[in-house]
């Protein structure tokens, strides 16, 4: 874990009983994000990855119908409130920038609002995981707030950065992704959030080798 990760674990564990409270429900989300969410979940095939889960209310939504799930978080107290909620998902403590898992072995990665606090010139190097673990065809949804491009903010729980469509595209092309599709608006007065938002779908394109960690390599 990078001193970066480390300082935002601490960050969430600190005010996880909070957050929980105001955010850790499917009814305390947004219908509309719900609605974008279970359209990609619907698209994919294969087993399915909540990248950054909080305390698990997404993880569950995607396991609807029957689908495998997984989620990753950094903070402890979130990985213990989605356990107890989620006792037949399995949640891993940890970063995704190393994930537990085999290459090729998921459908999808659902990276909600979980990139926020990278530091910008971290998120490629996590694309190239993220693309490590994919099967042929899988895709990410990224959901963000959308502003001047890693600009930082002062996020309510640790310093955070804006995105934008096109600078989150190019990334994810020198990653070995391709966006296939992109939303963006405004906020209603009810929202949690006040800033702007964004979300897209990236497939990992054809010609995308299986990236290994060195360790895969020796045979």
């Amino acid at each position: 874990m990078t001193t970066a990760d480390a300082g935002v674990a601490a960050a969430y564990d600190a005010r996880a009983a909070e957050y929980v409270a105001v955010a850790g429900t499917i009814e305390q989300m947004d219908a509309r994000d719900a609605a974008v969410i279970e359209s990609w979940r619907d698209g994919t095939d294969g087993p399915l990855l909540d990248a950054g889960c909080g305390p698990g209310h997404w993880t569950g939504f995607l396991s609807r119908g029957g689908r495998s799930v997984r989620g990753i978080d950094l903070s402890g107290e979130f990985v213990a409130t989605a356990r107890e909620r989620h006792p037949g998902i399995p949640f891993d403590l940890g970063s995704f920038r190393d994930l537990p898992l085999e290459a090729g072995s998921l459908g999808g990665i659902l990276a909600w609002y979980s990139l926020i606090h990278t530091p910008p010139a971290d998120v490629r190097a996590i694309f190239v995981e993220f693309a490590r673990v994919l099967a042929p065809g899988g895709s990410i949804l990224i959901g963000f707030f959308d502003g001047e491009p890693r600009k930082p903010f002062a996020h309510a729980v640790a310093p955070a950065y804006f995105w934008s469509t096109d600078a989150l595209a190019a990334v994810l092309a020198d990653a070995g992704f391709e966006v296939v599709s992109t939303e963006a608006r405004g906020r209603e007065a009810d929202e949690i959030s006040v800033r702007p938002h964004g979300s897209l779908v990236a497939r990992a394109a054809p010609s995308t080798l299986v990236h290994t960690r060195p360790e895969e390599d020796r045979g």
